[in-house]
């Protein structure tokens, strides 16, 4: 059987269109049928309606915990972006390789699927456990099944890496994410009648307010992390919708609000915070007017992630990789949920850049793939070792 080449699949992966809204099962079925050619057995993770998966395989000893591959299947639209390549097709030329998803994240997939005979070949002391997860793209939902059912069995990995697009180099932490919508609702009068009325939007204002103040507080307070290109939490207001017209006092208003935190703050503390002054000010439009409310609706959210640099698994993978360089990122991943949902210590590595991640022509190098074969060939020949087996004893594959 002909070996597969990492640009060879990513032509593969990138033809089919896994846009989150899109069902990502037939990519499943690519995988499964590739995994069943070289020997692995995998096992679907189905959504609710059984029109997404997650997969879920394991190479080598299936008596022990090793190392987890993880990414997500799912891909952002293409829709009022302006392409010169056609997206779901792969396009070369000179370095670069051109379509959606190839740097965020079908590269990584890619060159994962690429190392499965050697992988396979190989006299793996440790295994290397395959995870591939769908919707990480809108809130890293997906994921949170496979999370649960990981959890159901003895045989956990001890370590993940997520290959996320980080130009191989190695990211050791990231922020988290919480984002809500508030709906206010008021009571409409004509604008000539303003007082016997409840103006929504008015009251929103009140909330953005919050959201601009408590931004500000962070810039200037902290928490601080310095490792981050922007080393405080942030919080922002990206959407605003209300009102009918202008001699209408406004009965409803929407908004949604983000809040990204570094690994020392306490989002949920901060919405706590929120929400015991929005319970104050429906108060005060109930007092005008019963039929008013804010109402929370959470959309989505996902935990930072967090490495000590000086950890044992950090100096492992950092042993493997051409850029010793070790940073933090500013998106969130997978990892977040992995670290704290099942206690998996997780590091972000992966090939291309975010900056590409996203755009019209994503693309990713064949230089960033290449180095992603070479890093996993070389963690095939590490999880070989006798001293891999040895620490297995121990809990921990990680050798000094």
């Amino acid at each position: 059987m002909s070996q597969a080449s990492t640009v060879d699949l990513l032509a593969e992966l990138v033809a089919f269109d896994t846009t989150s809204h899109r069902s990502n099962l037939p990519l499943i079925a690519f995988i499964e049928s590739y995994l069943t050619r070289h020997g692995v057995s995998s096992r679907r993770v189905l959504n609710a309606t059984g029109g997404k998966a997650n997969l879920y395989a394991t190479i080598g000893p299936v008596d022990r915990s090793g190392v987890m591959l993880s990414g997500h299947t799912d891909t952002v639209p293409v829709t009022g972006q302006a392409w010169q390549f056609e997206p779901f097709q792969l396009t070369a030329e000179g370095e670069r390789l051109y379509g959606r998803g190839t740097a965020d994240m079908k590269g990584f997939l890619a060159a994962v699927l690429a190392a499965v005979p050697a992988m396979v070949k190989a006299d793996l002391a440790v295994p290397i456990h395959l995870a591939f997860s769908h919707d990480e793209e809108v809130g890293c939902l997906g994921v949170r099944s496979l999370i649960a059912d990981l959890a159901r069995y003895p045989q956990q990995p001890v370590a993940c890496v997520v290959g996320e697009p980080t130009s191989m180099r190695l990211a050791t932490a990231h922020k988290g994410k919480l984002a809500v919508r508030l709906h206010v609702r008021g009571k409409a009068c004509h604008s000539g009648m303003a007082p016997e009325g409840v103006n929504a939007i008015h009251a929103a204002a009140r909330l953005v307010a919050w959201v601009e103040d408590k931004a500000t507080e962070k810039a200037r307070l902290g928490p601080f992390d310095e490792r981050f290109a922007i080393p405080h939490t942030t919080l922002q207001v990206g959407t605003i919708q209300g009102g009918a017209a202008l001699n209408i006092v406004p009965q409803d208003c929407q908004l949604d609000l983000e809040i990204r935190n570094v690994p020392e703050d306490d989002p949920e503390a901060m919405l706590e915070e929120l929400m015991n002054l929005v319970a104050e000010w429906q108060s005060e439009m109930r007092r005008v007017h019963a039929d008013t409310s804010i109402r929370l609706e959470r959309l989505s959210d996902y935990p930072d992630l967090s490495m000590a640099d000086d950890d044992a698994l950090v100096a492992f993978i950092l042993a493997l990789l051409d850029d010793r360089t070790r940073e933090r990122i500013g998106y969130g991943t997978e990892g977040g949920l992995f670290q704290r949902e099942l206690g998996i210590p997780t590091l972000v590595c992966g090939p291309g850049s975010m900056a590409q991640g996203h755009q019209p022509d994503e693309f990713v190098t064949r230089d960033q793939l290449a180095r992603c074969d070479a890093f996993l060939a070389r963690l095939i020949t590490a999880l070989e070792s006798a001293e891999a087996r040895q620490c297995l004893t121990t809990g921990s594959l990680l050798v000094g």
